[in-house]
């Protein structure tokens, strides 16, 4: 159906639920865009589903999914691209920090023929300078793994049709949205735009969610984690070889050599090295563990009334 679907992941996003949906439908039916919102609550403990009901019970084109609990921002995207039946489909955040007019230009920009389109951030707003330095690693880290660019992006994209359908068919348990959606390849184009002030309500992520978030992302997504083991057994040969010469030439000039010292510090950091190493091993053992499974990505709990009846026509 030609249109666009716009997917709304929302966590405790109850006092932004009304404003983000008055805001699509001005700006949507003052564009003549035909469009559908569907709102992805993701185990929400405040009021966050009765106001989705809300919507839904306001106008047809709102629908709304919860999920049975907390799964992550990344399925619960999954979950509303699944229900999404517009050619295109967009992924935007319920704080209005990604700006509903650079959401027309991403649309516009997919009717000129692009199956892609990415919104990059000018800046990255007032975020502080230890997340700021930690989210751009993170992205260097992951576009020399992935070979794509991947500074500044965010879950901010608009996805042709079969671009969705490629995605969705990837039968691994744990993906990484942002970076899927680069890596598959297709048509890609870009729009700029500034990271807006959130109107109500604060932020949801932590320093310690965001690392976590991070990790767990890079070992989904790429095994250069497991290079670093290398590289570090690599390293640690290269002292013990340096070592054991020093150790020889002060015994052929008959002089003891000297301080138990060095040898603990070596021990230490061996030691360290070789426990750092198997806990990195360990959480990729763990990762193939629940892909084996084969657990769903998410349940849904429950759907709003238009979405529950469209669902029985389908079955």
């Amino acid at each position: 159906m030609r249109g666009l679907s716009v997917i709304l992941p929302a966590y405790n996003e109850g006092e932004m639920i009304p404003m983000i949906a008055g805001e699509l439908e001005k700006e949507l039916t003052k564009e003549k865009i035909p469009y559908e919102i569907i709102f992805v609550s993701d185990g929400s403990c405040d009021d966050t589903w009765e106001k989705i009901e809300q919507e839904a019970k306001r106008s047809r084109r709102i629908r709304g999914l919860e999920l049975s609990r907390n799964f992550g921002k990344d399925a619960a995207i999954f979950a509303g691209l699944a229900q999404a039946k517009m050619d295109a489909a967009a992924v935007m955040d319920c704080d209005l920090q990604h700006p509903i007019e650079a959401l027309v230009r991403m649309y516009r920009i997919w009717e000129s023929g692009s199956q892609i389109v990415e919104g990059v951030k000018k800046d990255r707003g007032r975020e502080g300078a230890v997340h700021r330095e930690g989210a751009r690693w993170f992205y260097k880290i992951l576009s020399r793994a992935l070979h794509v660019e991947m500074e500044n992006t965010s879950d901010f994209k608009l996805l042709d049709r079969k671009v969705v359908e490629s995605v969705l068919r990837m039968p691994e348990q744990h993906l990484f949205f942002r970076a899927i959606s680069s890596w598959v390849g297709y048509q890609t184009a870009q729009v700029e735009y500034e990271v807006g002030k959130r109107q109500r309500g604060e932020s949801k992520w932590k320093m310690s969610s965001l690392i976590s978030y991070g990790f767990r992302n890079i070992v989904a997504f790429t095994t250069v984690p497991l290079q670093f083991v290398t590289v570090g057994g690599v390293a640690c040969l290269i002292c013990s070889v340096i070592l054991g010469i020093y150790s020889l030439i002060r015994y052929f000039q008959g002089q003891a050599v000297e301080g138990y010292t060095t040898l603990l510090m070596v021990l230490l950091v061996v030691g360290s090295g070789v426990m750092i190493s198997l806990g990195i091993i360990g959480f990729y053992i763990g990762k193939i563990y629940e892909e084996v499974r084969r657990r769903p990505r998410y349940l849904i709990s429950r759907m709003t009334a238009s979405e529950k009846t469209q669902e029985e026509e389908r079955f």
